[in-house]
C-alpha cells in the first residue's frame, strides 16, 4: 500500500462511524427485503451514503489516483454495501483520469468484491460503463465475463453496457453479449441481459425487436419480459406469443 496503513484505517473508521450514526434498523430490514442472499448492511439511506461519500472525497481528491483506489479497495474489503457505494462513488469521481491500466483494478473488484445486485449495478453502470466508452477495445473482455462461473461477473458483462446502449452505442457488441447470455439460467443474469436489451431498444427498437423475435424460442421468459418493457403493446404481444 502506497499510503500509510494508519491513515487508511483512520479514514475508513471515520466513514464507518458516520455511517453507523446514520443507520437505523428499520432501513436495514427494509433494504434486506430487496435481496435473496444475506447482505451486510448498516441500514443507511442511499442519498445519505452518497452525501457522506462526496464530503469525504473532498478531503482526498488531492491524492494520486492509485492511492484513492487503495482506499476504495479497503472499503470494499469490509463487505458492507454502503461502504461499496462510497468506494464506487469515489472511483466514478476519478473518471476523467481513467487510463487503460485501470481495467485490471476494475476487473479485480468485480471478481472479488461484487456479491449483490446493488454493488454490481452501482459500479458497472457508472465507473465501468464510462471506462468502456472511453476505451471500447475492453468490451471484448466483457464478452469473456459472460462465460464466468460467477453470476455477478456474468451480470456485469451485461449491465456495464446499459448506459452506452441507452445512447445507441455499440449495438453489435450489445447483441453479441446478449447472444452469449441467451441460455442463461440465473435469474439475476437474465434480468441484467433483459435490461441491456430494453435500454438498447430506446435507439434501436426495430433491431432489438427483430433479435428478440428470432431468439424468443430460446430466450428465458425473464429476459424477454424485461427486454420488451419499453416496446409498444403490439410488439409486446408478438414477442410473448408462444
Amino acid at each position: 500500500m502506497n499510503i500509510p496503513a494508519e491513515m487508511c484505517g483512520d479514514l475508513i473508521s471515520l466513514i464507518r462511524a458516520e455511517l453507523l450514526q446514520n443507520a437505523d434498523a428499520r432501513t436495514r430490514e427494509s433494504a434486506q427485503r430487496f435481496f435473496r442472499e444475506p447482505v451486510k448492511l448498516y441500514g443507511v439511506r442511499t442519498p445519505v451514503v452518497r452525501e457522506i461519500a462526496r464530503r469525504h472525497f473532498r478531503s482526498i481528491r488531492h491524492m494520486e489516483k492509485t492511492e484513492i483506489f487503495e482506499l476504495c479497495e479497503a472499503l470494499l474489503k469490509t463487505d458492507y454495501t454502503e461502504d461499496a457505494i462510497v468506494a464506487f462513488d469515489w472511483s466514478y469521481s476519478l473518471r476523467k483520469s481513467y487510463d487503460p491500466r485501470d481495467f485490471q483494478v476494475f476487473e479485480r473488484w468485480v471478481a472479488s468484491y461484487i456479491n449483490n445486485w446493488v454493488k454490481c449495478d452501482t459500479f458497472c453502470n457508472h465507473s465501468l460503463g464510462t471506462f468502456v466508452e472511453m476505451y471500447p477495445a475492453y468490451i471484448q473482455r466483457l464478452k469473456g465475463w459472460a462465460g464466468s462461473d460467477n453470476r455477478w461477473v456474468r451480470r456485469a458483462a451485461a449491465v456495464t453496457m446499459v448506459l452506452p446502449a441507452r445512447r445507441g452505442l455499440f449495438m453489435s457488441d450489445v447483441l453479441e453479449i446478449a447472444e452469449l447470455l441467451l441460455r442463461e439460467t440465473d435469474d439475476m443474469v437474465q434480468k441484467g441481459c433483459g435490461w441491456l436489451l430494453k435500454e438498447a431498444s430506446r435507439c434501436h427498437r426495430n433491431e432489438i425487436f427483430q433479435y428478440i423475435i428470432s431468439r424468443k424460442g430460446e430466450m428465458p421468459r425473464t429476459t424477454l419480459r424485461y427486454a420488451i418493457e419499453r416496446m409498444p403493446p403490439d410488439m409486446r404481444r408478438m414477442a410473448m406469443e408462444r
